[in-house]
């Protein structure tokens, strides 16, 4: 016998649960549209038995399929926003699907933020085809891998502040990304410029998040129990 598929309702309470509690059905209304969207999309997926873990494969392969459209060139990095787009909505539609069929696990969590970093990388290669410098690049690269680091170390630690939204997330990145693409399509001649101002966004957005992340992170951490932070401390990682 199969599990029914939560309502809408459901979801939201689920989604919350694992989110540090954020209410989903109170919050910020981008949010909760957004939300909205992804279970409508995600609810025929999950009752149609699609596993989390083939959407997140699906999303990452996607995505890598924007290289080829950013290397014609000319207009075709029009698609390559396209696509851009279409796998940040996978990217969402894994965890809305894993919440829906009761499948949310460890590994789940781990594929996905390794496919988020792959996606990252991605993202980067296209600016640098597009001609962006590559120092501006690797920038921009380490921007974002320093921030992602900062948060996956803090929640080892015991960090779990669903309120720490800064302004390097990975959606802010998708946007940048997108419009870096679209910049290119509209001006072929300059796509150069659009591929420097996509990578340099993106290191400038995520150290402004790095320094935000780390300012909130040592303020809570500080109160936490001394004997708390030795345990997670001896954790491997």
């Amino acid at each position: 016998m199969t599990t029914p598929v939560p309502d809408r309702d459901g979801f939201l309470r689920e989604w919350s649960g694992l989110h540090g509690g954020y209410d989903a059905t109170t919050g910020m209304w981008l949010v909760r549209r957004w939300l909205g969207l992804v279970y409508r999309l995600g609810r025929p997926l999950a009752a149609g038995g699609i596993s989390p873990t083939s959407i997140t494969v699906a999303g990452t392969l996607l995505t890598g399929g924007m290289l080829p459209a950013v290397a014609l060139g000319g207009p075709f990095p029009l698609l390559a926003a396209m696509i851009v787009v279409a796998g940040g909505l996978l990217d969402n539609l894994d965890g809305c699907v894993a919440v829906l069929t009761r499948r949310v696990t460890p590994w789940g969590a781990v594929l996905d933020s390794l496919a988020d970093r792959i996606c990252d990388g991605i993202y980067l290669v296209a600016f640098w085809l597009l001609g962006a410098p590559g120092g501006v690049c690797a920038a921009a690269g380490a921007a974002v891998a320093l921030l992602e680091y900062l948060r996956a170390r803090a929640g080892n630690v015991g960090f779990c502040e669903i309120g720490v939204v800064t302004v390097g997330e990975r959606p802010t990145r998708i946007i940048i990304t997108v419009i870096a693409m679209v910049g290119a399509a509209i001006d072929p001649g300059r796509a150069d410029l659009a591929g420097m101002i996509g990578a340099a966004a993106t290191a400038a957005v995520c150290a402004g998040g790095l320094i935000q992340l780390g300012i909130v992170v040592h303020r809570v951490l500080r109160t936490y129990p001394v004997a708390s932070q030795q345990e997670n401390l001896n954790a491997p990682g």
